[in-house]
């Protein structure tokens, strides 16, 4: 069972505290975006086999969104951090680079 810790109240929750919401870090199409761009932002989503950032919610507990880094292969959690971080802290891409040897944090599509 996936366990995740939430950085918000700290508390250790398994996946049936919790809702997925999808990848993370994702760039957000708005006014003046090209109807492709849009199209790409709703529908297009990686769906590695490996390292992947996600969103999800404390749904059982805070309440509160936030993000985390895990290997869809193996469940192993790398971290959790804020929704509002624009990119994974140091710590976690040590972590996983450590693990993951050549792997590389990659920003925005």
């Amino acid at each position: 069972m996936l366990t995740l810790q939430c950085p918000y109240c700290g508390v250790q929750a398994d996946e049936t505290e919790l809702h997925a919401g999808g990848e993370a870090h994702l760039k957000r199409e708005t006014v003046g975006s090209t109807d492709n761009d849009f199209e790409d932002y709703l529908f297009m989503r990686e769906n590695p086999k490996g390292v992947h950032f996600e969103r999800w919610r404390h749904v059982a507990g805070c309440g509160k969104w936030f993000h985390a880094a895990r290997c869809t292969m193996t469940l192993e959690v790398f971290g959790t951090y804020p929704a509002q971080t624009l990119a994974p802290p140091k710590d976690i891409t040590d972590k996983i680079s450590a693990k993951r040897p050549g792997w590389t944090w990659r920003a925005f599509k």
